[in-house]
C-alpha cells in the first residue's frame, strides 16, 4: 500500500513538475527532485528512467551531487518571481497581500541565488554507468 501512495505521489509530482516547463509560476525543477524521491521508494525502474532522461534528470543529478541550480533555471526563476509581482501590483492587490509575497518571494529569491552553479559536465554522477 506504502509503495502505491510513493508510485502516484512521484506521478503527480511529475505532472505537475513537466507541465512546469511550460506554465510560469510552476516550480519544475523542485516538483521532479520530489518525483525522483518518490520513485526511490516505489520504484527503482522509473527513478531509473527520470534520472536518465536526457532534459529532467540533469536538474535533479545537479542538485543531488552539489546542491546546485544551473544558471538557466536561476535566471528563469527570476523571471518568474518578477513577472509574479508585476502581475500583483497591476492587479492592485491588497498591500499586506503585496508585503507577505515578497517576504515569501524574497526568501526564495536569496536561496536560489545562494546555491551553487553545477561543476558537473554531463547529468551524470561520477560513478554513473556511461
Amino acid at each position: 500500500m506504502l509503495r502505491l501512495f510513493w508510485m502516484i505521489a512521484g506521478g503527480l509530482s511529475l505532472a505537475v513538475g513537466v507541465a512546469g516547463i511550460v506554465l510560469p509560476l510552476v516550480p519544475t525543477t523542485p516538483l521532479l527532485l520530489l518525483a525522483a524521491y518518490c520513485f526511490a521508494r516505489s520504484s527503482p525502474r522509473l527513478e531509473a528512467w527520470l534520472l536518465d532522461h536526457p532534459r529532467l534528470g540533469p536538474p535533479i543529478h545537479h542538485w543531488r551531487a552539489e546542491g546546485a541550480i544551473s544558471s538557466r533555471a536561476k535566471t528563469f526563476a527570476m523571471i518568474a518571481i518578477g513577472a509574479t509581482v508585476a502581475l500583483s501590483v497591476f492587479l492592485h492587490l491588497p498591500v499586506k497581500v503585496l508585503a507577505i509575497q515578497g517576504v515569501t518571494l524574497g526568501a526564495v529569491i536569496v536561496f536560489i541565488l545562494t546555491r551553487p552553479t553545477p561543476r558537473l559536465s554531463t547529468h551524470h554522477t561520477p560513478d554513473a554507468k556511461p
